[in-house]
């Protein structure tokens, strides 16, 4: 068997991710990771030991553990996003903590982990990079609030902007994702999987529905708006097969190991809301068509993760304009490797591997720094020299 790290997976042992990641390491000839769910973390009964390293994987959607971070009764609920993020980032601080403590070293930085998870701070760290985003008021943490639709609309009028993508600060996986669209005399309508209930709840559906008109699409953004809003110009997509096209591209140690295109009639492509996995072949022939390069391509995608240097992979949601001919990066995801059977691009050094089986190989090559030794703590007090070192 193959020596490598010890390894622990933060997760939920009994889903696909923690599965899948622990097939890579096994594939590898590695023992498997010692799993830690996330209900010990939240109750604080999370510990390590010195010499371990520490995947920290997604939540994921176990009842249990989004009633402990969002307080909230049911899962496909939208609403509670900021107390999610709050209790979350408070967690991944107390991991960072208690790894420090115990000698073991996480594979990730958690204060990255925590900008990944705000689309505003997002935003703002690519556009200072000089990664092309699309526009966006709320950009950064200077950016313009959004209380209510009130709010949305004047930004829109004041940005010029007749089509943003609405996005809850926190949110992931398109949830309360609203596509608004606007035209003259007051006419708007938003695309969006959020379905409200008889007491006015929002929740999470496997459908795309339209919401027409101010009084309808503006009751949705006032009710998301305490939980943080990001707006960002909607961006005209390219085209693959008579429906919208964007990527996911997942860059593992820096370099762009995995592609997918994503296709969808509506404006969402998120796979799980009916979109469907499109023609890679096709989309960099129709690159090359449009005087552009595949590498073009990439390079927007490892300009994006070079924004966050300590965060060992992550999913990068890249919009090709109309004609695709130009990039822009919509999203960058800290959990975006789940694409089951995925397997790497020609050329990546992931040929043959899955998403986990590259973050395994990236490991391996590529270990963790271990924490400083520390000298021990002396027990004989301070020496008195009679001299000041005070500045």
């Amino acid at each position: 068997m193959t020596a490598g790290p010890r390894l622990v997976v933060v997760g939920d042992p009994a889903g696909r991710r923690v599965a899948f990641f622990q097939d890579a390491l096994r594939a590898a000839g590695l023992p498997g990771a010692r799993a830690v769910p996330w209900t010990d973390v939240l109750r604080g009964g999370a510990r390590f030991a010195a010499g371990e390293t520490v995947r920290i994987d997604s939540p994921g959607e176990v009842p249990e553990v989004d009633l402990l971070l969002r307080g909230a009764d049911d899962p496909a609920r939208v609403e509670g996003s900021r107390l999610w993020y709050e209790r979350f980032t408070a967690a991944l601080a107390g991991l960072a903590a208690e790894a420090g403590r115990s000698g073991a070293v996480l594979v990730d930085d958690p204060a990255e982990t925590a900008v990944l998870f705000d689309k505003r701070l997002t935003h703002g760290r690519l556009a200072a990079a000089g990664v092309p985003v699309p526009a966006s008021p709320t950009s950064g943490p200077g950016g313009a609030p959004v209380r209510g639709w009130d709010d949305l609309v004047a930004l829109m009028a004041g940005a010029g902007l007749r089509r943003v993508f609405v996005k809850p600060a926190h949110g992931s996986s398109a949830s309360g994702v609203l596509a608004v669209e606007t035209a003259g005399a007051g006419r708007v309508q938003a695309a969006t999987s959020v379905e409200r209930d008889g007491a006015g709840r929002l929740f999470n559906s496997l459908r795309v529905r339209r919401y027409t008109g101010a009084r309808e699409v503006g009751a949705l953004v006032d009710a998301l708006a305490p939980d943080g809003l990001h707006v960002e110009r909607w961006l005209p997509k390219a085209v693959q097969g008579g429906r919208a096209a964007d990527l996911r591209v997942v860059v593992t140690g820096g370099r762009a190991t995995h592609a997918v295109v994503r296709t969808s009639r509506s404006p969402l492509t998120n796979l799980h809301l009916g979109g469907a996995r499109g023609d890679l072949a096709a989309a960099r022939t129709a690159i090359t068509a449009a005087g552009r390069r595949w590498e073009d391509a990439v390079a927007v995608c490892e300009g994006a993760a070079a924004a966050f240097p300590g965060t060992r992979c992550v999913g990068v949601d890249l919009l090709p304009g109309a004609g695709w001919r130009r990039f822009a990066v919509g999203e960058v995801n800290a959990f975006g490797d789940l694409l089951p059977g995925l397997t790497g691009l020609a050329g990546s050094g992931a040929e043959g591997l899955d998403t986990y089986g590259a973050q395994v190989a990236d490991l391996l090559e590529h270990p963790p720094a271990p924490p400083p030794v520390r000298p021990p703590a002396s027990t004989a007090g301070p020496r008195t020299t009679g001299t000041s070192t005070a500045p």
